[in-house]
Formats: C-alpha cells, structure tokens, sequence
C-alpha cells in the first residue's frame, strides 16, 4: 500500500487572523480560499511541498452545536493539541524571528533528547506550532 498525505488541518478561531499569520509571517502560499458550500476553504503549504496543504478551518461541522464549536476553540486556545511542526535549518534564527515579529513563544529553543533542537510557538488561535532543526551530521 502507498500513500501521500495532501492535506492535514488546524482549527482556527479567525481565519483572516490565520491568513495573516501563516501567509505574511510564515511565509507560506495561499493554496486555496473559496467558498465550500457555506464554508471558507482555506489552506496554505510550504514552497518546498506543494502537493500538501494545510487547512486553516473554522471548527464545527454537521451536528456541531454552538457549545461544541466554542469547545473547540477554548481547547485550542490553551495550545494543548497537537499541531505542526515545521524543520528549518537554524531553528535559532527561526526563533528570534518569530519573536520579533511579536509571536507568542511556548518554548524557546533546546536539545531534545530524541535527537533535535526545536521550540514552539502559538499561531494567533492557539495552535502549537514547533519549528525543528535537525542536527548535522
């Protein structure tokens, strides 16, 4: 069996706010944002992979009340979900970027014990977002 992951997805709060986030402050291209149906289809994708796309999403969907909805964003807020988690080539760099640009930091960069040095970030919903360097060698 193959398989090629194309698509993972991130609930988002404000995507607008998202946008904004991933697209001026990441860097990444806007891959897709129509109108599905009644919804925003939004995603975006690194350069360097352009047959992934990563969906920036307002939670909910069939059967979704609003308690479920607000649920899901609260849970999202607090960074305790997964999320992505991107490699770069100095992680350091990355780091001081991202906090100039006034991006909330989660965790500033360490060695791991599994063999990378990363850290972490919050995209404006919440999102945990690592930003990994592997080693040389």
């Amino acid at each position: 069996m193959e398989l090629t992951v194309t698509h993972c997805f991130l609930a988002v709060h404000d995507q607008d706010a998202a946008l904004a986030f991933y697209r001026d402050v990441l860097g990444l291209e806007v891959r897709n944002d129509v109108d599905f149906g009644g919804m925003r289809w939004l995603t975006v994708g690194t350069p360097s992979q352009p047959d992934l796309e990563i969906g920036l999403l307002l939670p909910g969907g069939p059967g979704s009340t609003p308690a479920d909805i607000e649920s899901a964003i609260e849970v999202t807020r607090k960074g305790i979900m997964p999320g992505l988690i991107f490699v770069t080539p100095d992680v350091d760099a990355t780091f001081e970027q991202l906090r100039a640009e006034g991006v909330e930091v989660y965790q500033e960069p360490i060695d791991q014990p599994y063999g990378v040095r990363d850290c972490a970030f919050a995209d404006p919903s919440g999102n945990h977002i690592r930003f990994s360097q592997v080693p040389k060698g």
